[in-house]
């Protein structure tokens, strides 16, 4: 499993049954699947030191929903689906106070550009308390990438933290997954926060509770495979040689087809979701005719 790259807990909860050739739970690890919309979301909980050894993650609690519905264009799939969203994310958040919420990622880079993107669709009313007093106040940005602006994401977010003094932050961002049929069909949210980067190797500073001092929850879709985990799941029982790999591929990633297009639908609905959470007054209607 430690040559296997996945932020999805689901996966890595997968691989552990694959590693240790187990049928039983995991102790340290609670797990549970419901329905929302239509959709199914899994609920992976990390409650002790075992679990977070065998998994490679902090505890907490991760929601892994599959929106593949929403790319079959079925009936009111847009709107079914960021109510879904919507109804894994809110019992995460604080019930009242101020949120920030950040996208992160690269926006010149399509399967990194999620975070940025997502943040054009969010409902900002942090300035609006005079107006609109029955809205949550609510402030964003699309932090940049290290590269590009010379800050760490982790200090683009503190600083705009230590400003709003928000009751949570809410990350959005791009992952890495393990299996192709996850890419763009599956949301996860966590209230662990993240590392951004990890996904593809490149460990930033982490955005926590224990960094902002406030409840983070993180909200992500894969859109990328690193090449030799794919490669690996491709060979399956026919690789002879595992050692044959190792070191190969582990800079170069996979992203579907039409990814521009799939990332401008994901931001959207992610957008949404998220509003819909943040507001539950709202409804999807109520957001596109205020928004768009």
């Amino acid at each position: 499993m430690a040559n296997v790259r996945t932020d999805l807990a689901v996966e890595a909860h997968s691989l552990w049954r694959e590693s240790a050739g187990e049928t039983g739970e995991l102790a340290g690890v609670e797990t549970a699947e419901q329905e929302l919309e239509g959709m199914m979301l899994t609920e992976v909980r990390i409650t002790g030191e075992e679990g977070e050894r065998a998994l490679g993650k902090p505890r907490g609690t991760y929601l892994t929903l599959d929106i593949s519905p929403f790319w079959r264009r079925e009936a009111e799939s847009f709107r079914r689906t960021a109510e879904a969203i919507a109804q894994a994310l809110e019992p995460l958040l604080p019930e009242e106070g101020p949120v920030l919420a950040a996208g992160l990622g690269n926006r010149a880079m399509t399967p990194d550009a999620l975070g940025p993107l997502c943040a054009e669709h969010l409902l900002i009313t942090r300035h609006l308390g005079d107006v609109l007093p029955m809205l949550r106040p609510v402030a964003a940005l699309a932090a940049g990438v290290l590269g590009t602006t010379g800050l760490e994401v982790a200090e683009w977010v503190r600083g705009a933290a230590e400003r709003v003094r928000p009751a949570a932050v809410v990350l959005v961002d791009a992952l890495a997954a393990r299996n192709l049929d996850r890419l763009c069909t599956t949301v996860q949210i966590s209230d662990t926060g993240l590392v951004p980067g990890s996904g593809v190797g490149n460990h930033r500073m982490a955005l926590n509770r224990e960094s902002l001092g406030v409840p983070v929850i993180s909200m992500g879709v894969p859109t990328v495979v690193e090449a030799a985990t794919l490669a690996r799941d491709l060979l399956g029982d026919r690789e002879a040689e595992p050692e044959a790999l190792r070191g190969q591929g582990q800079r170069l990633f996979v992203t579907p087809d039409s990814i521009d297009a799939k990332i401008r639908d994901l931001a959207k609905l992610i957008g949404y979701g998220l509003n819909l959470a943040l507001h539950p007054g709202l409804r999807v209607e109520d957001l596109t005719s205020l928004l768009e």
